[in-house]
């Protein structure tokens, strides 16, 4: 995989949308010497190529009804992490997982109801789906700083039910 190489304007895109993803192309485009037309082209490229996405984040901390976990995954083999760990991204609850070194071959964030039902239910269903999975350890997020998350598809789900 070959990424995407962000140039100074870039950067500087990225840092005024991180701030506030909500801010106009033309504020933007004021702060950084340029256009609004140049920005919203170059907002448009970066998220083209999968580099950028601007999305409503939310503090787990701070909203009632959510819990997070991180769940260290030990594989039976070496031989598939790409494809474990691609399964592994594509469960539901799943926010986040790489190929880690250390003790897990694979980490996960997943996000889930404030019922410890729900961690069970993705270890003991989700994850057993996958396969090849030798063992598990989960640590549930008792308090977080600076924790924003893109919410996963089952919670969206949730949330629009």
């Amino acid at each position: 995989m070959v990424k995407y190489l962000l140039d100074p304007h870039d950067r500087k895109l990225v840092a005024a949308l991180t701030a506030d993803g909500q801010r106009s192309p033309g504020k933007v485009a004021g702060e950084m010497g340029v256009t609004a037309p140049t920005v919203r082209s170059r907002l448009k490229n970066l998220m083209a190529a999968g580099v950028l996405k601007v999305a409503g984040l939310i503090d787990p901390m701070k909203a009632r009804g959510l819990t997070v976990a991180l769940v260290g995954i030990s594989l039976n083999s070496h031989e598939q992490l790409d494809e474990k760990l691609a399964c592994i991204g594509s469960l539901p609850r799943v926010n986040w997982c790489a190929v880690v070194t250390g003790r897990y071959d694979i980490i996960a964030e997943i996000v889930c109801s404030e019922d410890i039902g729900d961690l069970y239910d993705f270890l003991d269903q989700d994850l057993s789906k996958v396969g090849g999975v030798n063992s598990s350890e989960s640590f549930v997020v008792m308090k977080s700083r600076r924790k924003w998350l893109l919410l996963p598809d089952a919670v969206v789900r949730e949330f629009n039910a």
